[in-house]
Order: structure tokens, then C-alpha cells, then sequence
């Protein structure tokens, strides 16, 4: 094989294995902008190393993405934007393929909101152990040889991460396609009847809420009683030609799976103009977060004007 064949080759089994780097990289960093950087970066590795000499490209690949990750979420910038309390994970469309792997609990779970949000409490270390292990089922000696650290190193980090993680599954739990459904068609029609009893009777008795303020604000805003998120929620959702002016238009409201979890979509046209997630607990609404930053929903807009939606839950806002 000749010289120009080769690179040829070694690109095509690069690029075989581009979107499961990219799940991995969207997992520790929890954006999909951030995680397509960072491979774009692992493929620029890849053609810079004597790859004769690689004997598992997809273990080195791994490798490479994991630290580089590492390296980002342990950068000065990273602290920053994650501490002044600013910082929400970028929010997929289900079906998108940076989601990567589900075809378990652990792996589904480990792209959900809240554990993507869980994460940020975990150390680097912690975090790329638990996501090595339990979304792509690596084992310790190949975690350590990744991360280079011991073998019962790999095993304490995933310990602590997986006390925590755990801690959140009890809380929530995986919820049936059709009771998701109900229950948000239920919020969605006691936000837009201003029935605020309804709202607190269908939220936990610890429920938070949580806001990108359309990226206007600077900061998160946050509510965690059920009469403060339901007073919320429900001037929210009254809509005003001032809301509709920034939304560009009036919008339909669509039902639609977000990083596995239920979730509502406020859409003109083909754009997304924001959306609101959902977490379930035992039939209740434990968590819900509203998005509007147009940042923050770029690929989601881009992944929707693909997709194929059903009839809207409402056609006019």
C-alpha cells in the first residue's frame, strides 16, 4: 500500500470511529461543540503519529479524547465557566448520533440532564473513570493504562462516582414512554390554564428549577419550592407579543424526547426558539429546566429541522 493509500485508510478508520469518540468527548464535557473540538483535535494526533506502530487504534483514540477532555475540564477557563453558575449541558435532540451508545441503563443514564449536571460534582478523574466504565465497558487495566493511574486507583474513583450517580437513579429512575408523556402533557395544560394548584400538585415536595434566562441573564436562576416554580412556570408560559416578538414569531409547542428524558419544544418554523426538560420521579416532576439560549440549542435546532415531528401539543402559543 502506498504512501498516499495508507493515509487514505488510516482516515477511513478514523472517521468509522468519529461518533463514538464524539459520545465520549459530549459525556465529560457535556457539549456537543466542545466534544466535536476536542476529536477534530484527536484526529489531528492521529495523522501526526507513526500509526504503524498503534496496535489498537481504537484504545489510543480513547485515550487521546479522554485526556484531552481532561485537560479541558482542568483548565483555568473551565473552573470559571463552571463555577459562576452560568453553566448548563447542552441539550440533544434523541437520535442524534453524539449521544452514542443506550443499549443499557448505565449508558442511557450517562447522557441524561441530571447526571450530565451530577458530573460536574465529580472530579475529572472520577468523572472519565465512571464514563470509561460504565457507558463503554472498559475494564480497570485498560482505564488505568489510559489514564495513567493505578489499577485500584480506577477502582476507588469509580466507587465514589458511582455512590453519587447511584444516589440520583434511586431518586429518579427510568419512567415509561407513555407516563412521561401524560404527565408532561398534564403540566403543559395546567401551565397554560394558570391552575398554579395543578403545577404544585403534579411537582415533587423538593422539585428545583432551573433557567438560562435566554442567555441574558448571566447567570442560572434557580426555584426550589413547587409554589415558587409554579408561579413561575405559569407567568412563563402565558404568552404576551412581547414573548412571541423574541421568539420571532408564534410559536407551536411539540413534545419530544431530549436527551432521554421528556422534554417541550417551543418552535417557528423549523427553529427552535427554546425548550423545557423534564425529570420524573414516582408519577411527579422532580426537575425541569428551561433553555432558550440560541448557544445552547444550535445543534438541537439543527438536528430538529432534520426530524420528522408529529402534530404539535399546541399549534399556536
Amino acid at each position: 500500500m502506498d504512501s498516499a493509500a495508507a493515509d487514505r485508510f488510516d482516515a477511513e478508520r478514523f472517521e468509522a470511529g468519529r461518533n463514538r469518540l464524539a459520545s465520549l468527548a459530549y459525556r465529560l464535557l457535556g457539549s456537543a461543540a466542545d466534544a466535536e473540538d476536542v476529536v477534530q483535535d484527536a484526529f489531528l494526533h492521529w495523522q501526526a503519529a507513526d500509526r504503524r506502530r498503534i496496535k489498537v487504534p481504537e484504545a489510543w483514540l480513547t485515550r487521546i479524547v479522554t485526556n484531552l477532555c481532561l485537560d479541558r475540564l482542568r483548565s483555568a477557563q473551565a473552573r470559571r465557566e463552571r463555577t459562576t453558575g452560568a453553566w448548563l449541558p447542552e441539550p440533544l435532540l434523541d437520535g442524534d448520533p453524539v449521544l452514542g451508545p443506550a443499549g443499557t441503563v448505565e449508558q442511557r443514564e450517562s447522557v441524561s440532564l441530571a447526571v450530565l449536571m451530577l458530573m460536574e460534582r465529580l472530579s475529572p478523574a472520577e468523572r472519565a473513570v465512571y464514563l470509561l466504565r460504565e457507558a463503554f465497558s472498559y475494564s480497570h487495566a485498560e482505564i488505568a493504562g489510559m489514564l495513567g493511574i493505578s489499577e485500584s486507583a480506577s477502582q476507588q474513583h469509580l466507587h465514589r462516582a458511582r455512590r453519587r450517580v447511584t444516589a440520583a437513579r434511586r431518586r429518579g429512575g427510568e419512567v415509561d414512554p407513555a407516563s412521561a408523556r401524560r404527565i408532561v402533557e398534564e403540566f403543559l395544560a395546567a401551565a397554560f390554564s394558570g391552575r398554579t394548584e395543578r403545577l404544585v400538585a403534579l411537582l415533587t415536595d423538593d422539585a428545583t428549577a432551573v433557567s438560562d434566562g435566554a442567555g441574558l441573564t448571566g447567570t442560572l436562576l434557580r426555584y426550589d419550592t413547587p409554589q415558587r416554580i409554579a408561579a413561575v412556570v405559569r407567568a412563563g408560559f402565558t404568552p404576551t407579543p412581547a414573548k412571541r416578538r423574541f421568539a420571532g414569531g408564534t410559536p407551536a409547542v411539540h413534545y419530544a424526547l431530549v436527551n432521554g428524558g421528556p422534554a417541550i419544544l417551543f418552535v417557528v418554523g423549523d427553529r427552535v426558539a427554546g425548550i423545557v426538560t423534564f425529570d420524573l420521579a414516582g408519577g411527579r416532576i422532580a426537575t425541569v429546566r428551561g433553555v432558550a439560549a440560541p448557544s445552547r440549542l444550535a445543534r438541537l435546532a439543527e438536528t430538529w429541522r432534520r426530524h420528522e415531528p408529529g402534530p404539535p401539543l399546541v399549534a399556536e402559543w
